[in-house]
């Protein structure tokens, strides 16, 4: 998985894709072409969808960025559904307690918005936080993950 997020823009998620990662043909595939990784990626989000909140997880991601930012995309797949962390305390378990910035960085830059689940980051504060989908959608996806099957 390259990319993903609530958009019908192709290019808007092909912007996020790392360069070196881009691939040169990026229309979409109708349904009954999707196999393999493709496959797995749209079985998992119709789990998500349907309850399974942990299904995006068994999807292998492919994201580049430098030591810090990969360690935090790899410890926010370990978030469990229906749970959230700080900012500081995404940069703690990354190697950097110091480094939240760094760790607000991370979510910024994820390409992969449910299979990295960055929605799961909440403000030292407490409050919501920004979201490349807009606070709305990461608000329903927070309260889905708490109430599994919510439509």
């Amino acid at each position: 998985m390259l990319a993903s997020g609530w958009t019908a823009e192709i290019a808007e998620l092909v912007g996020l894709i790392h360069p070196s990662l881009r691939p040169s043909h990026t229309e979409a595939l109708p349904e009954v072409e999707c196999d393999g990784l493709l496959a797995r990626a749209v079985a998992a989000v119709r789990s998500y969808y349907r309850g399974e909140s942990s299904a995006p997880g068994d999807v292998p991601v492919l994201q580049v960025g430098g030591p810090f930012i990969e360690r935090a995309w790899s410890r926010l797949r370990e978030v469990p559904a229906g749970t959230t962390l700080t900012y500081t305390e995404l940069a703690r378990i990354s190697g950097n307690p110091a480094a939240s910035w760094a760790a607000a960085s991370a979510c910024a830059r994820n390409a992969a918005a449910l299979f990295v689940p960055c929605l799961r980051v909440r403000r030292p504060t407490g409050g919501i936080g920004r979201f490349r989908y807009g606070v709305a959608v990461k608000s329903a996806l927070l309260r889905r993950e708490k109430t599994p099957g919510l439509e």
